[in-house]
């Protein structure tokens, strides 16, 4: 499914789908603009420790920290909650048979990120996994400013 982003919506980042293709590298264009997956415990950021904030490797825009940041050993980066609610949008996701998502996307460009996942018993405050593809995201670290 490419052009992601399009449809009705406007977003403040809005590239025709050449413009995202000459941005992106081919597996980043394929998880952030066609809602592809990376494959388990192959992303950067599964077991970063670090201190930081994550942004949308599309668009730059902010999205998670390293505070929320937490072990659910899923294969993914998991954080109990976005940077801030308006950071990201959540669409019903119905593409596997019998197993109804919520997917989750940079709220600035459209693009993919992952999925949020709810009541699977993790210790959060929020009760919820935000899992997220670390192609998705870029990584600032809080002792580089």
């Amino acid at each position: 499914m490419s052009g992601l982003a399009g449809g009705s919506k406007q977003y403040a980042v809005n590239l025709p789908e050449d413009e995202w293709r000459a941005r992106l590298t081919p597996a980043e264009f394929h998880v952030l603009r066609e809602a592809g997956t990376e494959r388990p415990f192959t992303g950067e950021f599964t077991d970063s420790k670090a201190s930081g904030v994550y942004a949308c490797r599309a668009c730059g825009a902010e999205l998670f920290t390293s505070t929320e940041k937490f072990e659910s050993h899923c294969g993914w980066p998991s954080f109990y909650a976005p940077l801030a609610g308006d950071r990201v949008e959540y669409i019903e996701d119905r593409s596997l048979p019998g197993r109804p998502r919520v997917e989750v996307r940079c709220a600035n460009c459209g693009s993919h990120l992952g999925h949020v996942f709810e009541g699977e018993g993790y210790a959060t405050p929020t009760d919820q996994r935000y899992c997220i593809n670390s192609i998705s995201m870029t990584f600032r670290d809080a002792g580089a400013d």
